[in-house]
Order: structure tokens, then sequence, then C-alpha cells
């Protein structure tokens, strides 16, 4: 009895909406658009900002958190007939806004998905290159390794300060400009040592050897120095991570590539299954397989 009032209701329901319009009467609009949401501005909770398209509200205090951030901010849903970021971003990223925002739910809001859309300009094969599963499991292999970098794109700058005077190589014809403890890890692969800030920098054209605090202080620059090292260096491994997910080799060769023997071939089985298992829940989220060889 439940289900036939229920149906009889939602008939109802249909034909008065078909009366009220009527013939060629237009639909009904998107939800419209809050204030924009400003990065200077104090949400308390409750109070809604507009943001890629959707409506926010924040759940408490907050100020400079990005939109997008389940923890802080509740979606209200699309509005103004923007984008709709549950759509791939229309840079052409494989990787959409909410997926993003769903495998980094407690990421610092220097992270931003923007700053990595910006960022994708400067290396166009970057999950461009085969299929579409192919191009997913890049995203995912990369999202995976700067995921681990970076305790979940928390860490901005490497957390052992005791560290940073030992990434001068001074026995480059340049030296270390910025100084002798300037070369510290910093972005989503920890970018260290002068004569990567060098190699880098030259790279992208951005002078980062004398301002290697750019990569700190710019997400679009810190994406992009991740990219660089994904798509133009070896590190300790036999080939890039780029050319290890495009041509076969495995999500584990770019754990070697990043790593080496610090955690492949028994260096330390737990954090390459650490690595493997965020590569794992990333490519669900996008909707592929992992694939073969995962491990290193």
């Amino acid at each position: 009895m439940i289900r036939r009032i229920t149906s009889f209701m939602a008939a109802v329901a249909t034909i008065g909406a078909l009366i009220v319009l009527g013939p060629g009467a237009a639909t009904a609009s998107a939800a419209e658009c809050a204030a924009p949401w400003n990065s200077s501005s104090v949400y308390t909770g409750g109070k809604s900002a507009s943001y890629n398209g959707r409506n926010w509200t924040a759940k408490w205090w907050t100020q400079n958190e990005t939109p997008g951030r389940a923890d802080v901010w509740a979606d209200q849903g699309a509005c103004g007939g923007g984008t709709d970021p549950g759509n791939p971003d229309p840079s052409g990223f494989i990787v959409s806004e909410t997926q993003f925002n769903k495998m980094f739910p407690n990421r610092n809001p220097f992270y931003t998905y923007k700053g990595l859309t910006d960022a994708l300009g400067a290396y166009p094969g970057f999950t461009k290159t085969g299929s579409e599963t192919v191009r997913k499991q890049e995203a995912a292999a990369f999202l995976a390794n700067v995921n681990h970098e970076t305790g979940g794109l928390v860490h901005i700058v490497e957390q052992n300060q005791a560290n940073y005077p030992h990434y001068c190589d001074k026995t480059q014809p340049y030296g270390c400009p910025a100084g002798q403890a300037a070369y510290y890890g910093r972005g989503p692969i920890q970018l260290s040592w002068n004569f990567n800030y060098k190699a880098a920098g030259d790279a992208l054209g951005i002078d980062l050897l004398n301002n290697p605090y750019l990569v700190e202080q710019n997400p679009a620059i810190a994406w992009k120095t991740g990219l660089w090292y994904w798509n133009t260096q070896n590190g300790p491994g036999t080939m890039t991570a780029h050319d290890a997910m495009v041509n076969g080799a495995g999500f584990g060769e770019t754990i070697r590539s990043i790593n080496g023997a610090l955690e492949c071939n028994g260096g330390n089985p737990a954090q390459v299954q650490s690595r493997i298992d965020k590569y794992k829940a990333f490519t669900s989220i996008l909707g592929t397989t992992p694939g073969s060889n995962l491990s290193c």
C-alpha cells in the first residue's frame, strides 16, 4: 500500500509540474551563486561562498581554507550554471577537482587544485599519453607518490630542519647563492639540493637557484617542480616515472625513480607497501585498475 501511494503521489506531482510549466515554459534555473570565496575573508559557521561553480557553507570558523575540503565546507551543489567540479576540469586534467579533494581531504590549503592545473602546461605529455587507462594510472601514480612524500599534501617543506644545511653541494661552480641551508626539501616531491633547484629552475625558466623559497610560496611553481622531477629525472632509477607509467614498467618503477634502494629491493618494504596501497586507492577513485608490477 505504501508503495502504491508513493507512486500515485509521484504521478500527481509530475502532472502538476507539467500543468504549471505548460508548453514551451522554461525549466527551473540553477541556484544563484553566493558571493565568490575570498581567501582573506573569515567565514563563520553557516556562512556561504561560491567556488568553481558551486555553493559552499562553512561548517565553522574558517579562513584561507579552499572550499572543497569536506572537513571544513559543506557542498550545497552547483550554482549559476557553471562548471561542476564533479566533471573533468576544463584544462583537460583527467582528475576532477572533486576526485582531487577526495584523495586529499586534509590537505594544506597551499596545495590548490588550480595550482596543479596551472602547472600542467609545463609538461603537456603528463597524463595525456596513451589510453585513458594509462592516463588515469599515471595521474594516480603521481598523486600517490606525492601523497607519500608530503603526508597527504600536508607538508610544504621538509620537517627535519637538522637536514637543511646538508643540501648544499659546494663543489658545484654556481655554489649556494641563497645560503648554505636554503635548499631543503620543498613541494609535492620535496625538491632538495642546490643542483636540483638549479636544474629545475633552468628547465622551467624560473630562478630557483637564487630564490628557492618560491617553491614554498607559489602553488603552481611547487607543482611544476614535482612535474619536472616526474617527467624528466631518472633519480636513482633507470627511467623517469612518466616513462615507467606510459611504457608499462609499472608503479613499482616510479618508486625506484624517487627513492631507489632506500625503499626498493628490501630497503623499506613497509614504505613501498604504503605507496602501493595509496596508488590502489587513487586508481579506484579514478575508476580504473592499478595494472601490474606494483612493487620494486
